[in-house]
């Protein structure tokens, strides 16, 4: 009896384990602790406004998720919030124990707290927790445990409950509630009245309601499972987790699809079924939960779940093409071989070969159910997977392998395989080995080891094969790159050459070589370097350069599209022809979800088909839905959450909501253009995207028309400063876009600056009216000048008239006066012109003097006594001559008056000057040279010199003083 009793009990846990099979692949998982959003770690429900916005029950207060930026609106008294709904109008109706109200933007668009207590009855004002708020047509219900109130109108009901209500929940067309005496119960004709059936409810202790299918409804309980209700029948609806609901409390409950059903549960996590009751998905702390106590759940517009958990957020992305495939959840091994073979995924690891069962059915070989067995005799590091001759073969560090069912075969066991390379006239196939490359025979159902190559001696883990069937390319991580030459029979190695980065590779570290697109191509650390068959050396590929420059290139693989995937600084990419850009025949799209997951240096991509991409990395396998990533329509949107004005302390002026008509809208109204004065002109902008599910792919651009010129550059801040700004009417406008090269439309936020009170209008008009009377007193100021001029003029006028008159009286004896100067001056001149035809005289006697002299002398020379006679009568000429020494005396007269009484000021002011010495002053003062002045005083030349400095040294003059200066100035 005992063992029938265990045989049934493991045959029931045999099919409960089938049944609870889940899918394969697990979708990334975002925990959010309480240390990322600063409040309390309790979340107990979640919501989601039209702008995309979350906001969760928290015990601090209403918590909010922009995407970028966490908040949190206590409430009036701090009490904990524990439900939460929006209504269409955007309020955001909360409740605490002993308060009631809704949260709504103001005109500046920020969350302001509205109470509504005041609308309730005295003796209600009272109460506990509010466990749920339930729209229900045009009134709001909330729910403690004593009462459930309703808001209609700025009108409270309340509705006291027997035993103490239990729910509050809406499903289809009905309100439903459940009162822990009566039971179900639902909202009709303005009263609770009790759902009869042929079950007792009471016990039940139902925890949500959803819709099912047309009037049916499918109820969760606490302890005992699922149970259909439609009119007056309630049935219980077997499921492959009824072992769980019995053994575990369920918390919530959700529809989250057209056949799926979310339910949270105390200690189980979350578990998705299918409205048959299997298992579709579970998520759990081994799928990557922060805890497995759900308290709340949401499915948010784009298809991915928020939990609220006992302790933190979790964000399931449900809707996604990227999910992680674990071959062992008990120990995430690293996985870096795939391949799909016989209807069976296998997963190589670094201990071992898994595969899972797959089923045909499903074109996304993630969304398959199954668990991973082990393949028998795989223990240890498995290097790759290759399909050949319809023969799935394993390199493993124990050598070449094949696989047979779930088990393998020996084929090579002297060191460990890398990888296999078929030739394709033959069944021969070439293994990469850790010491050369060896040849493996295949005669249609066998594989048997061949012939070990001894001629290069090196670990070579990347093959690659040319069109010549007898040539084989390997590469080696540290040697650079060999071509290798093979035998007829492939036996042998004929010769080989080695590529360094002498024969034009970058370097001879990290290279991989491949055939692509008939090409010979090698990954490097600098980009992809192509084969030139008539330079036998390596050079930068002109084809793959524009595409990937010069990035370390650690994969590269191509499709069966022909569409080349590659992992570039463990970035995984794909150069897509079949999406022409306007410059190249292809686009070249990142997926910012993988980066940094794969496998450093040893990069791995399978893309199977379209649908099921496989990118190995150091836990598990990703899988990428390649078709869904690319066409999915999730439509991008950005937020302009806040906005503040900084000074010596920041002012928000705006709040993230924009308002029109005291209604929640998606663009700024007229009557939200706040305008500051010139003393907040800098500005400090926070903005972000409700793409909770892409934010490794979005970017930013944004602009501020009025000062920016153009558009920013993209880029991942979500934040934004602009300082001192002028005066003036500005619009910030910022737009979002994906790794797709989509962008969002912008969103826009107008505000202005008002100028300084010297910048404004009524100062400029001031300032005109300053011009204008400066001119009216300038002009005025004129006007009395010329008035006084034109009296002066006047007065001047007289005044010259009677000068006139007396004029006319005086012109004779002035004419008269004139006459007498003139006379005068002729007098003058006439004189000045003896005195100057008397030194000329004077002059005169002076050569005769000289003739004189030189007779005599030429008389005494020739010694002729005789001659003295003969010229008797031309000495007493001479004499004569020198008799006439009364011609100076009237040269000094004359000189006078021509020289303003030069010798007279000098006889007076210098007493001690002789007659020689007034002579020589006299010819100074006429600018004799010394030579004219010898001939004249009958003296030589040094004798003038002495005279000179006998004259200065009575006139008492220093020597840096010029004597002809002197003279001059004597007499002015």
């Amino acid at each position: 009896m005992k063992k029938i009793i265990l045989l049934i009990i493991i045959c029931h846990a045999l099919v409960f384990a089938a049944a609870a099979q889940t899918t394969i692949g697990i979708p990334a998982i975002k925990n959010y602790t309480h240390t990322d959003y600063n409040a309390s770690t309790e979340v107990w429900d979640v919501k989601q406004d039209r702008n995309g916005i979350l906001y969760f029950a928290n015990n601090d207060g209403l918590l909010t998720f922009d995407g970028s930026y966490w908040k949190i609106y206590p409430l009036p008294n701090k009490g904990t919030i524990k439900a939460l709904a929006i209504d269409p109008d955007g309020k955001i109706f909360v409740g605490g124990q002993d308060e009631i109200g809704y949260f709504f933007p103001d005109a500046n668009g920020i969350l302001k707290y509205h109470s509504i207590k005041h609308l309730m009855p005295q003796k209600a004002r009272q109460f506990a927790d509010i466990w749920s708020i339930v729209l229900f047509k045009n009134e709001v219900f909330f729910r403690t445990i004593e009462c459930v109130f309703e808001y209609n109108n700025n009108e409270i009901k309340t509705f006291d409950a027997p035993g103490g209500w239990r729910l509050l929940s809406k499903a289809g067309s009905q309100l439903f509630a459940e009162d822990k005496d009566e039971g179900l119960m639902f909202f009709k004709d303005y009263q609770w009245q009790p759902c009869r059936t042929q079950l007792q409810t009471a016990s039940l202790h139902i925890t949500g309601v959803m819709d099912y299918n047309r009037d049916t409804v499918l109820l969760t309980t606490l302890k005992q499972g699922l149970f259909l209700f439609t009119g007056s029948t309630l049935i219980k609806k077997p499921t492959a987790i009824d072992p769980i609901l019995q053994n575990d409390l369920v918390n919530c409950a959700k529809k989250i699809g057209d056949d799926r059903y979310a339910i949270g549960t105390k200690a189980r996590g979350l578990i998705i079924i299918d409205g048959k009751g299997n298992v579709v998905e579970r998520f759990s702390n081994n799928e990557g939960l922060q805890n497995n106590n759900v308290l709340g759940l949401l499915l948010d517009r784009d298809k991915n779940l928020w939990l609220g958990l006992e302790s933190g957020i979790d964000f399931i992305n449900y809707n996604t093409s990227v999910k992680r495939i674990y071959a062992n959840k008990d120990n995430q091994l690293k996985s870096n071989a795939v391949s799909v073979f016989n209807n069976k995924l296998f997963i190589g690891t670094s201990n071992g070969l898994y595969n899972v069962p797959l089923d045909a059915r499903q074109n996304d070989i993630s969304n398959n159910k199954g668990v991973f067995t082990e393949v028998e005799n795989t223990k240890g590091q498995v290097w790759s997977l290759r399909e050949i001759n319809h023969n799935l073969l394993v390199g493993h560090e124990d050598g070449a392998l094949v696989v047979d069912y779930n088990r393998v075969k020996q084929i090579t066991n002297r060191e460990g395989a890398w990888r296999f390379l078929p030739i394709p006239s033959s069944h021969d196939i070439i293994a990469g080995t850790y010491t050369g490359l060896q040849l493996i025979k295949n005669n249609g159902n066998d594989f048997t080891a061949g012939a070990k190559m001894e001629a290069l001696y090196e670990s070579l883990p990347t093959l690659a094969k040319d069109n010549d069937d007898h040539v084989i390319w390997a590469s080696h991580s540290y040697r650079g790159v060999y071509k290798i030459q093979l035998s007829a029979d492939r036996r042998k190695i004929i010769r080989y050459t080695q590529y360094t980065d002498r024969n034009g590779l970058p370097s001879v570290m990290n290279n991989h070589v491949y055939f692509l697109r008939g090409k010979v191509l090698v990954a490097t650390e600098k980009g992809v370097y192509e084969y030139n068959n008539r330079q036998n050396k390596f050079a930068p590929s002109a084809f793959y350069k524009p595409a990937l420059g010069n990035t370390y290139i650690e994969h590269l693989t191509a499709d069966s599209t022909g569409n080349i995937w590659f992992i570039s600084n463990q970035r995984v990419g794909v150069i897509d022809f079949s999406k022409p850009s306007s410059s190249q025949p292809y686009t070249v799209i990142y997926f910012p979800e993988l980066a940094g997951q794969t496998v450093k240096g040893a990069g791995y991509i399978y893309p199977y088909d379209k649908e099921n991409i496989f990118i190995g990395s150091n836990n598990g396998v990703f899988h990428l839905n390649y078709r869904q990533y690319v066409q999915s329509e999730t439509k991008l949107n950005v937020l302009l959450t806040t906005v503040k004005a900084i000074a010596e302390k920041d002012s928000l002026i705006f709040g993230g909501y924009f308002m029109k008509d005291n209604d929640v809208a998606g663009v700024q109204g007229k009557k939200q253009i706040v305008t500051l004065s010139n003393h907040w002109n800098s500005f400090h902008f926070e903005y972000s995207s409700t793409l909770f599910a892409q934010k490794s792919n979005e970017e930013f651009s944004y602009k501020l028309e009025g000062f920016d010129s153009e558009w920013s550059k993209w880029s991942v801040k979500t934040e934004k400063d602009y300082t001192n700004l002028p005066y003036g009417r500005y619009t910030f406008s910022v737009r979002v876009r994906n790794n797709l090269g989509n962008a969002s439309t912008p969103v826009s936020y107008t505000f202005v600056v008002d100028p300084a009170w010297y910048q404004t209008t009524w100062a400029y008009l001031f300032y005109l009216l300053l011009v204008v009377f400066a001119i009216y007193l300038a002009m005025k100021e004129q006007r009395k000048r010329f008035d006084l001029h034109q009296q002066k003029h006047e007065e001047e006028q007289r005044r010259l008239s009677y000068l006139h008159s007396l004029e006319l009286d005086r012109n004779e004896k002035e004419i008269m006066a004139l006459k007498n100067n003139n006379l005068e001056s002729e007098l003058n001149y006439k004189n000045k012109e003896l005195a100057t035809i008397t030194m000329h005289l004077v002059e005169r006697g002076r050569i005769l003097l000289n003739i004189r002299e030189e007779l005599v002398a030429a008389i005494k020379k020739v010694n002729m006594p005789d001659l003295t006679h003969e010229f008797r009568n031309v000495f007493k000429l001479v004499t004569d001559t020198e008799k006439k020494d009364d011609d100076w005396n009237h040269f000094a007269i004359y000189f006078d008056q021509v020289h303003n009484n030069f010798l007279s000021i000098m006889k007076t002011r210098f007493p001690g000057l002789s007659p020689t010495d007034l002579k020589l002053c006299a010819y100074l003062r006429l600018n004799l040279t010394s030579k004219e002045i010898a001939q004249l005083m009958n003296i030589s030349l040094k004798g003038v010199e002495i005279s000179r400095y006998r004259v200065r040294k009575k006139l008492g003059l220093a020597t840096e003083v010029n004597l002809y200066d002197f003279l001059i100035d004597i007499t002015k």
